[in-house]
């Protein structure tokens, strides 16, 4: 089925996409959905369940869902507002900006740590009552990843959505390259003529460019900020650090054959301290790998892009090229790490970026295909084990290995033919069931793995 570049590459509110930007568009529909309800409501409960539950406090889910009952946007929200705290100060919130009622975190959320519910282990239920108790609106949702949500009546084997109305639809590798094949068109092709049937080319556009921009500002912004990360690890920024190392190095001549990875290394950390902090992040396609697609990204347009400058259109094929690859993804397996561990989330950013940058390098439909299945391949069964329950360690430094690895990937797929033995569709098929296989203290619920066995 094809996701759209809007909903693969999300605008949202660091650290989770999964436990920040999911709960807070699920809250935000909560309360648009009460209407006129809204001016009958006394009281508001949140039930987490199972992931969201164990991890929320430190991926900053329950900040996430009272942003959404005031009923703030990624896009519109202004970071430098103290509304928690003002929520906490007051012992109350309004409701959607409307409707003042009683508000403390440690009553109105109600964490079930033990209970995951079927459909999901990132589920969530919404009560909204009356001045004597009686419910007036009861709904569950499902932050399935990558920022997406759906709502208990729309979850159905796993399409949280009915498919778009584009002229081209696939549902594997094999078919997407008959499409190409068939129509003469690059995997960009595919995903920009969809998009038409959609939005318009100024909007389109204007959508990649913005993605971009923000993408690039995260590590502008990330390379300067020093500090000590949120949360009760103190873990301190180090992109800063190594930003000012490498320039000196540079300043010196420092001869080293190495040198053009520790700026993909300080890019990637760059990102993912920024979305550490809760900053304004891309998903790409989740928060925890957001650090990977960004870093590739500067890797071309500094160091390898063929022409002699740098042009606006790699970004264009290295974003359409990537979402059409995380479309299968999303399709036949999971970029949730709740669901499937963080294979789903920096393994899937690591395929995605080893297939855009053999793409913008210039490799055909089967190197692409080749890039993005050996960036899977070596990621498969990679655990999510957030210490803490803080998207901080080990997820940080994974942003900047699996950068690494996706210009490795991308440059064993250019150097060959393209023909390779494991296609891109079988590893897609591995990745899933060797997700589902993963006990469920692997999957970001901090029960175990590092998360149990390093104390911060």
């Amino acid at each position: 089925m094809y996701y759209s570049l809007s909903e693969i590459f999300a605008v949202g509110i660091g650290p989770s996409s999964s436990h920040t930007v999911g709960p807070m568009k699920a809250a935000k529909r909560f309360v648009d959905g009460l209407g006129n309800k809204i001016s009958r409501v006394a009281d508001v409960k949140i039930y987490l369940y199972g992931s969201l539950a164990l991890t929320g406090i430190g991926h900053g889910t329950l900040n996430a869902i009272a942003y959404g009952l005031l009923g703030l946007t990624a896009d519109h929200i202004d970071l430098t507002q103290n509304y928690i705290q003002h929520i906490m100060a007051e012992k109350s919130l309004q409701l959607r900006g409307e409707k003042s009622i009683p508000f403390e975190f440690n009553t109105n959320f109600i964490l079930e740590k033990t209970v995951f519910l079927k459909e999901h282990s990132n589920g969530m239920r919404f009560v909204a009552l009356d001045s004597i108790g009686t419910i007036l609106s009861e709904e569950v949702y499902f932050s399935v990843g990558g920022g997406t949500i759906a709502r208990q009546d729309e979850m159905s084997n796993k399409i949280e959505r009915d498919p778009l109305d584009v002229p081209y639809q696939f549902s594997s590798f094999a078919e997407l390259k008959q499409v190409c094949e068939k129509n003469h068109f690059t995997l960009s092709d595919i995903v920009l003529a969809n998009e038409r049937t959609i939005h318009s080319e100024y909007e389109i556009q204007s959508y990649i460019r913005k993605v971009a921009q923000i993408m690039q500002q995260n590590i502008d912004d990330g390379v300067t900020k020093k500090g000590i990360l949120p949360g009760n690890i103190k873990l301190r920024r180090r992109a800063p650090e190594m930003y000012e190392s490498l320039l000196k190095r540079f300043e010196h001549n420092f001869d080293d054959a190495l040198y053009i990875l520790d700026w993909v290394n300080l890019w990637a950390f760059a990102v993912a301290e920024e979305n550490a902090a809760g900053g304004k992040i891309v998903t790409a396609p989740t928060m925890g790998s957001a650090g990977i697609m960004p870093a590739v990204m500067r890797y071309y347009q500094r160091f390898a892009h063929k022409k002699a400058y740098y042009d606006e259109q790699a970004d264009v094929i290295y974003l359409t090229t990537a979402a059409a690859v995380c479309s299968l993804y999303r399709t036949n397996a999971s970029i949730s790490g709740a669901e499937v561990g963080c294979q789903g989330e920096v393994g899937v950013a690591c395929s995605m970026a080893a297939a855009g940058l053999c793409a913008v390098m210039g490799g055909n439909i089967n190197q692409i295909e080749n890039a993005a299945e050996i960036a899977m391949e070596h990621n498969l069964g990679l655990t999510c084990d957030p210490i803490n329950g803080l998207v901080q360690i080990p997820c940080i430094e994974r942003n900047a290995m699996a950068a690494i690895k996706a210009v490795n990937a991308s440059r064993l797929a250019s150097r060959g033919t393209g023909e390779h033995k494991v296609s891109l569709d079988s590893i897609i098929k591995t990745m899933y069931e060797t997700g589902l296989s993963l006990q469920n203290d692997y999957k970001e619920t901090s029960l175990g793995g590092l998360a149990k066995n390093v104390i911060c």
